[in-house]
């Protein structure tokens, strides 16, 4: 691994907190501990439209405090069962007049929070400790988009999703213990929808279900490893993935990405498992975020800076 860059677009730079650190070869460079009354903005923006992400969600994405603020130092994600009307399509569509204009009306409202424009980063560890909500149609996610489309629009570019739930807590016939209780994690890459491909692999999440666990993964140039709680799940490397044609072996991943955190109800992938749909029962729902880390290697490879189990808590 590469001494990691970061790309920090911010106006002004952001302080960032010292934290404790399992090797020094881990340098600490972006953190949100949510420890303010309000979400930094120079960190955070959101995302507002009721497009449906591509998916057929449910919801309209908000930035109002009713959907996402930070509460006894955690950043709380709501979604809540609320008729709303608004943007039919994301910002990055709605240079088109028509698009401009549209409006679409969903049953939902939930948050979508972006560090693009504010943060992004080529290779290094990102972690994010959260606690996940239950329910049919539920659909968390921690995941990262590229900061340009370099390569070509969705997915050539490339899309990584840290972490991916859907329907936990439900039956589940195929789940061991008779309940939903998997995680995902994916890379999305190739050519331009529809000729997109994608990779990922499952686990079951450890216990509690309801309790917070770090989520995260750690990215070097031709590779990424997933891990929940310190510990590996599942390995992607270059070979395994579309170079879109750029001669380089590691693109599309080989670029700055940033972050995103959301709630999203309904869909296909949630839809289509568990008992299927969306039950309206049981809202609000919440999804909480402890803290986002984003540590980079100073060494020339990855096993230079070592794992860094212990140093979630």
């Amino acid at each position: 691994m590469r001494a990691a860059a970061i790309l920090m677009l911010a106006a002004a730079p952001v302080a960032v907190a010292a934290q404790p650190t399992a090797d020094a070869a881990w340098r600490l460079a972006w953190s949100d501990e949510f420890d303010g009354s309000v979400i930094d903005r120079g960190k955070w923006d959101f995302e507002v439209d009721c497009w449906g992400g591509g998916n057929n969600e449910r919801q309209c994405y908000t930035d109002r405090p009713a959907n996402a603020a930070l509460r006894d130092g955690k950043l709380i994600i709501t979604a809540r069962k609320e008729a709303m009307t608004g943007p039919a399509f994301p910002l990055s569509q709605r240079g088109d007049p028509e698009k401009a204009a549209a409006e679409a009306t969903k049953p939902f409202t939930s948050a979508r929070l972006v560090t693009r424009g504010k943060a992004a980063w080529t290779y290094g560890k990102i972690e994010v400790r959260a606690k996940l909500p239950q329910g049919q149609g539920t659909w968390p996610a921690i995941w990262m988009l590229p900061e340009t489309s370099h390569y070509g629009s969705w997915a050539a570019s490339g899309e990584i999703d840290i972490l991916e739930a859907v329907n936990l807590g439900v039956r589940c016939d195929e789940c061991v213990g008779g309940i939903e209780n998997r995680i995902l994690g994916t890379l999305h890459f190739g050519g331009q929808w529809p000729a997109n491909k994608h990779k990922g692999d499952e686990t079951a999440l450890p216990a509690p279900l309801d309790g917070f666990h770090v989520f995260g993964i750690v990215w070097e140039k031709g590779k990424i490893v997933w891990t929940v709680d310190g510990k590996p799940y599942a390995t992607r490397v270059a070979s395994e993935w579309s170079t879109s044609g750029s001669g380089d072996p590691a693109a599309p991943f080989d670029r700055p990405f940033h972050l995103i955190l959301n709630l999203a109800i309904g869909g296909g992938l949630a839809e289509g498992r568990g008992t299927k749909g969306v039950d309206e029962s049981g809202y609000p729902k919440n999804m909480e975020i402890d803290w986002v880390r984003v540590w980079q290697c100073d060494g020339d490879d990855v096993s230079d800076c070592g794992n860094m189990e212990g140093q979630d808590e």
